[in-house]
């Protein structure tokens, strides 16, 4: 066959301008495609910053269709889902990243902590708790034990917690004595509640060798001793208690005074809480002083003195109506609503107020109801605050 030379130099400028013509093509499609991604993402990142989360995750979905192989996207949305309360979703979205081959070490850590935090945003506590262990080891590892203290603080499992808390102590995560003294406690009370006092007991020892300076593991033994009917022993125990806290004299004065009063020592009790009341006046403090001349025998005419000489250290209108209770009036007849009237209107005053979130309550709490906080509570009333 004769080779036409014409043929091929006709045919080969229309072969180059096909194959330039197709290159051009796909130049474009790449470049709508690595387009379409960015626009969808940026996009999403704008309805984000002007808090408009519904927007925002169509957009970061449909960036996630264009590119379904890039994690940060991923990310992005299962926090967005979290945020929302979508929490089965987010899960799924965290699931899906730690069942891909080829995500990197550090994404992979990332999506496990993500996931914990789906379960525990979610209240799934025994989900939550499985997945924070998987992260020991990684440098997830402090905030995943805080995050496992805090279900085991909520679930009352003191002895697990206890054990975490030693891990953080030991890891260089601060000091965690005070918070183990408690846990300590927390297992004592549920032994003294099960009628196992007894055994309660070296508890609340190695509670005062972990944290010397708190009040309640003393407070506590004092307790279960007073219950044994051993009150010069309680008494003993909370007039250590008050030289190793003193900043909790007013949690520990209305205890001290009834066992000095069952012992016998209500003398000795009585100079040693004016003492302490010289130098840190409380409402606590001097009901307890009260208590104790009224047990001496001594005069109304006394304590109402007791209590005019706080109202000149201390405005008080709880110190008032306590002045006022055994306080004769010209108007006799008006005394019972004034009192009534005082009385409502210190009920307010006589609470504990939590430091940490405000919760306010009738009774002393060595850890808040509402925020979970340990210590939050003063030992002065919200009237002395």
């Amino acid at each position: 066959m004769e080779f036409n030379l014409s043929l091929f130099l006709l045919a080969l400028p229309i072969a180059f301008g096909l194959g330039w013509m197709a290159s051009r093509l796909d130049i474009r499609q790449l470049r709508l495609e690595n387009r379409q991604a960015p626009k969808a993402y940026f996009r999403g990142l704008n309805f984000l910053l002007n808090e408009q989360q519904d927007q925002a995750i169509d957009a970061f979905i449909e960036a996630v269709q264009n590119d379904p192989d890039t994690s940060e996207l991923h990310f992005a949305l299962g926090n967005l889902f979290r945020r929302r309360g979508e929490y089965e979703r987010a899960v799924r979205v965290h699931e899906h990243l730690l069942s891909r081959g080829d995500l990197s070490q550090e994404d992979r850590q990332r999506a496990q902590h993500a996931l914990a935090l789906d379960f525990l945003k979610a209240g799934l506590l025994d989900r939550a708790e499985n997945a924070l262990e998987k992260l020991e080891g990684t440098r997830y590892e402090a905030q995943a034990r805080m995050a496992r203290l805090a279900i085991y603080e909520r679930a009352h499992d003191w002895v697990p917690a206890a054990e975490v808390a030693a891990k953080l102590e030991s890891s260089g995560q601060g000091s965690f004595a005070i918070r183990q003294a408690h846990y300590l406690c927390e297992q004592a009370e549920l032994l003294r509640a099960k009628g196992q006092g007894p055994e309660a007991l070296p508890l609340l020892t190695q509670a005062q060798q972990t944290a010397p300076t708190l009040a309640r593991p003393r407070m506590a033994q004092a307790q279960l001793l007073a219950a044994q009917a051993r009150h010069a022993e309680a008494y003993s125990v909370l007039k250590q208690a008050l030289h190793a806290a003193p900043q909790s004299t007013a949690l520990i004065a209305p205890e001290l005074a009834r066992q000095a009063m069952a012992c016998g020592l209500a003398p000795e009790a009585l100079q040693l809480l004016q003492q302490h009341y010289r130098n840190s006046p409380s409402l606590d403090l001097m009901d307890a002083i009260a208590n104790l001349n009224t047990s001496l025998g001594h005069d109304a005419t006394a304590v109402r003195q007791a209590y005019a000489e706080h109202l000149q250290r201390e405005p008080s209108l709880v110190a008032a109506a306590k002045w006022l209770h055994d306080e004769p009036l010209s108007h006799s007849e008006l005394k019972p609503l004034v009192q009534r009237a005082l009385e409502h209107a210190t009920k307010p005053l006589n609470r504990y107020r939590c430091a940490a979130c405000g919760f306010e309550a009738k009774t002393h709490f060595w850890q808040c109801p509402g925020c979970q906080a340990w210590d939050s509570y003063p030992a002065k009333r919200v009237e002395e605050l």
